[in-house]
């Protein structure tokens, strides 16, 4: 038997379903020639700049480390004591500069004593040799035998050796004492001292008193890749010194300029690269010995390369691509680069001089994409 209340409950169900399904007819009868509104498509604003064609000099860089020119180490050469040190520290000082005193006493002695040897042994020849003039003489006459006169000729014969060898010694003492002053070899400055005045220092001593370094002009030594080497060697052969810039480790900052002096005479085959000294003017003194630079030597100048800012560069799998723009959209352009540095990247293939490239903005672009062209970069 039926319940009356689910009978009901099943026939407003059906209505409701029946009105609802009347209604979506309705809509669909009444929007069946309507034309759809299209959704315009998004610009996507970029920064782009123009190729253009100029010169562009090529750079190679390279860690490098700086030394110093010229750097001694002041030893003692004689044993003393120390009497006098005539420096301060960090000073600059000139070749031939005194910069210290040994105790001389003992050595100007022993220098006095030589010659007074010297003196005597000049005597006792000048003797010898008037006695063997006079023998001479008498030996003419036959008053005197001839072995007398022989022998007065040994003797002086050895008394001018006597007299060469004093020469000697008084010219080793006087070595002795010059090294009692001690000079500045070389034009520099000089580091920390090491021994104190009243101290004996001897020629021994592997410390030395004190080290003077040339700072001013200045050395800086760096690697490259041995595959530069041709190149940098075809540079040297036509009489060119080749520019070398040296910055901070961060490569921000620059030190100085100077001119490549060397190659060195072999290859590391460890790191298959090659070690180049350049000197450089260091009046200011920005660059100091022992500190470590980023060396930018110049290989070479593209003459009237194609030239657009290296943002504008992308990577793909197989070769690198720029965003062109054309009319109000872009297009995907794979290019051959010769060169790039951080500012710049010489097109060898792929672009013309003018082409508008994108080098902002590339993230959200695909090959037809509309975009807004801001203001160019300059």
């Amino acid at each position: 038997m039926n319940n009356p209340a689910e009978s009901s409950f099943k026939i407003i169900a059906g209505m409701v379903l029946l009105g609802l399904a009347g209604a979506g007819l309705w809509w669909f009868l009444d929007n069946a020639g309507a034309t759809p509104t299209p959704v315009a498509e998004s610009t996507i604003p970029v920064v782009v700049k123009r190729a253009e064609v100029r010169d562009v000099p090529e750079f190679a860089l390279g860690i490098g480390a700086v030394q110093s020119l010229h750097s001694v180490v002041i030893r003692a050469q004689v044993d003393g004591i120390l009497n006098e040190v005539l420096f301060e520290e960090g000073q600059e000082v000139r070749e031939g500069q005194l910069l210290a005193r040994i105790d001389d006493r003992a050595i100007v002695a022993a220098l006095e004593q030589t010659r007074a040897a010297r003196n005597r042994n000049q005597v006792q020849l000048e003797t010898a040799q008037s006695d063997l003039d006079r023998y001479q003489s008498l030996v003419r006459n036959r008053t005197i035998p001839q072995q007398t006169v022989d022998q007065q000729a040994a003797l002086v014969a050895q008394l001018k050796a006597a007299l060469a060898a004093d020469d000697a010694a008084v010219a080793a003492a006087e070595v002795q004492l010059s090294f009692t002053r001690i000079t500045s070899p070389v034009n520099g400055r000089t580091g920390l001292r090491r021994v104190d005045p009243g101290n004996l220092v001897r020629a021994a001593d592997s410390g030395g008193i004190v080290s003077v370094t040339q700072i001013d002009p200045i050395a800086v030594v760096f690697s490259l890749p041995q595959d530069l080497l041709p190149r940098v060697q075809k540079l040297q052969a036509a009489g060119e010194d080749p520019a070398v810039n040296v910055y901070d480790r961060a490569g921000g900052t620059l030190l100085g300029k100077g001119r490549l002096l060397l190659i060195d005479n072999q290859i590391d085959a460890t790191t298959g690269t090659m070690r180049l000294k350049a000197a450089f003017d260091n009046t200011g003194g920005a660059l100091w010995p022992g500190q470590f630079v980023t060396a930018e030597l110049s290989v070479g100048v593209h003459r009237q390369a194609l030239v657009v800012n290296v943002a504008a560069v992308q990577r793909g799998l197989d070769q690198p691509y720029v965003y062109r723009v054309k009319g109000d959209t872009v297009e995907h352009v794979p290019i051959a680069l010769g060169y790039e540095d951080e500012q710049v990247a010489v097109v060898t293939a792929g672009l013309v001089a003018g082409d508008l490239v994108v080098i902002d903005g590339q993230s959200r672009l695909k090959p037809g994409s509309r975009v807004s062209v801001n203001a160019p970069a300059r």
